[in-house]
């Protein structure tokens, strides 16, 4: 153990000497903004800082191009497991300032760090950096893996990594998030972990609209004729108005679930007498297990093909997302929490309380002196807080939410690790306040920091407790048989080629797809 120990200070002191590279790094990738399978910069940022630490690091990983996979070895021994998200949110652009102001350059509607995915990756890099510089003073055997995980806001990069067998093979798995919703702060999750997700576009083709109607004779091209044909976009507003008013029949009034949709634009600008050719609809069902997600989907398919034969168009249904619900291993959980206690919450100082007050104003709030929600400043035990969080959840629901971290959780003992991120006392707040304390340094790095102490000494105590790692992988197996042993589901190619939004190069520079309205327009 005194060997442990030193490793640790080991750890703590390679994220104070970099303390300054962390804050830049976080800062570019809040900067960058990169939606969902299109965080092209991010992505190659992480492959050269990585290559540039020693890492091997593939590219491209699972045929995902803004996904990697990384590794660093110190000779035989256990394979530990840490990962980034970076993407985005459309609609979510805000400058790190404390008033409301997007991005210079850019308009509203561009893409921001909501959770933020830019201080989820930056904390666990941190963590793996230090983890490999205690490895290498203190002679500490092993394998650190680091993957790179886009589209996490659809669920989209971890079923795909899962059934392509990234996880196979790990001691554990240590996931990071940044949270400030009760009671999931500065804690780790113990029982009750986040649920399935399913997501699917519905793509609706008018193929033939000369088929519609029969012809009256008049001397007018046919063509001019098709524009009577309901079209995509008629097919589409169907399936999108009957799925909200049939939504509470899909499923019991059980559990926590719902179903979200988004348009996805097809670029067809025009309002000619020519039907819409093509219209995308895209679903996130969020449900405790899988049978839920089944049953949902089930109903949602059948009403998209009679909406299809209603319209005269043909309807393809495009796979986003297949991910399992998560399973608890107390094992891991136990040993990530006692690293947590060693380290304890994030501590802010007065430039960031300066900083949220400031918030507070800009939103015609009061200005706290302790502007910050008491929670992002203690700890909560992980059995207290599941017992909190099962308050509102019926006995029977054994998973809450959705993340697809879970994916990760049938494949080796997984850690779900909360460290709070700064929240504001008071409210309410529009989305931008959070968004904004999310990119000020003083505000987010404190956090950055405290995830990277706890998942180096989570990591070193993996690599070198070999009865812990016993402990854990003899409950993962145990969990897991508990569970019928659930495959991966991603059946289906990385969803890459819809339309999903992104930042082009134009003679106007480097914009958001949606054309930014003009400098100062209001937002």
């Amino acid at each position: 153990m005194a060997d442990l120990q030193a490793a640790k200070a080991t750890a703590d002191d390679l994220i104070a000497a970099r303390a300054g590279e962390l804050s830049d790094w976080c800062a570019q990738i809040f900067d960058f903004a990169e939606p969902a399978w299109r965080e092209y910069r991010s992505a190659d940022w992480y492959v050269e800082r990585l290559r540039a630490e020693g890492f091997e690091v593939e590219p491209g990983s699972a045929g995902m191009p803004t996904a990697f996979c990384a590794n660093w070895s110190n000779g035989d021994g256990p394979r530990v497991g840490l990962y980034a998200e970076y993407d985005a949110v459309p609609g979510n652009c805000q400058a790190p300032l404390p008033l409301a102001a997007p991005r210079p350059g850019l308009g509203p509607a561009a893409a921001g760090h909501t959770d933020p995915h830019s201080a989820l990756g930056i904390g666990a890099l941190a963590g793996l950096l230090a983890t490999k510089a205690a490895m290498q003073a203190h002679d500490i055997p092993g394998t650190l893996q680091f993957t790179g995980e886009p589209a996490e806001k659809v669920r989209g990069s971890k079923p795909i990594h899962a059934a392509a067998g990234y996880y196979d093979g790990l001691a554990a798995m240590l996931s990071f998030h940044p949270f400030y919703m009760l009671p999931l702060c500065n804690t780790v999750r113990w029982d009750t972990h986040c649920g399935a997700a399913y997501s699917f576009v519905y793509r609706f083709r008018c193929t033939a609209p000369e088929r519609w109607g029969a012809q009256d004779g008049a001397p007018i091209p046919q063509s001019h004729s098709d524009i009577r044909a309901p079209g995509a976009n008629d097919a589409l507003m169907m399936m999108y108005q009957a799925g909200r008013s049939l939504r509470d029949s899909m499923l019991p009034h059980r559990g926590g679930w719902s179903v979200s949709e988004a348009i996805l634009a097809t670029g067809q600008a025009t309002a000619d007498n020519l039907p819409a050719l093509q219209a995308d609809l895209q679903y996130m069902i969020r449900v405790p297990d899988l049978q839920m997600a089944e049953q949902i989907s089930g109903q949602l398919h059948r009403l998209a093909r009679q909406v299809a034969e209603m319209t005269g168009c043909t309807v393809e249904t495009i796979w986003v997302s297949k991910s399992r619900p998560g399973l608890a291993n107390h094992a891991v959980a136990r040993l990530a929490w006692e690293a947590l206690q060693e380290v304890g919450p994030p501590v802010w100082e007065a430039p960031a309380h300066e900083l949220a007050r400031k918030v507070q104003a800009a939103c015609g709030q009061p200005a706290d002196e302790a502007p910050l929600i008491e929670a992002c400043t203690r700890l909560i035990d992980p059995e207290e807080a599941e017992a909190i969080l099962r308050r509102d959840l019926p006995p029977a629901q054994r998973n809450s939410t959705s993340d697809d971290y879970t994916d990760m959780s049938w494949h080796c003992p997984t850690a779900r690790i909360y460290i709070a991120r700064p929240a504001l006392r008071g409210g309410p707040y529009p989305p931008w306040a959070m968004n904004a304390l999310a990119g000020m340094p003083a505000l987010i790095d404190p956090m950055v920091q405290v995830a990277g102490r706890v998942l180096a000494r989570s990591a070193l105590r993996i690599l070198t407790d070999a009865p812990a790692r016993a402990a854990a992988w003899e409950e993962f197996e145990e969990r897991r048989a508990a569970a019928e042993d659930v495959p991966p589901l991603a059946d289906y190619p990385p969803p890459i080629h819809l339309p999903w939004p992104e930042y082009v190069e134009t003679r106007r520079g480097r914009d958001w797809h949606i054309p930014s309205p003009p400098s100062g327009d209001a937002r």
